[in-house]
């Protein structure tokens, strides 16, 4: 899944979600960061949940956290 959006400092990004755990997005070391910050925390897959801990290789919660920590612009299955 490709998405594109923009962190809080105004920075644009473009990853692919990959549901590896290993390496869960390409495309931007700073949203991998992000990622790794996060990882075993929980966020929120809907607006009201479920809630879920993050893993890596779970690209529903890396989407999560990403709509909650950037402004997602666009997603692409």
């Amino acid at each position: 899944m490709m998405v594109t959006g923009v962190l809080e400092d105004g920075s644009p990004y473009q990853v692919q979600i990959t549901g590896q755990a290993e390496r869960p997005v390409i495309g931007s070391a700073r949203i991998r960061a992000l990622v790794e910050q996060y990882k075993g925390t929980p966020v929120l897959l809907g607006r009201l949940g479920p809630l879920r801990d993050l893993d890596p290789a779970d690209s529903q919660a890396v989407l999560a956290l990403l709509r909650q920590r950037t402004r997602l612009i666009e997603q692409h299955a």
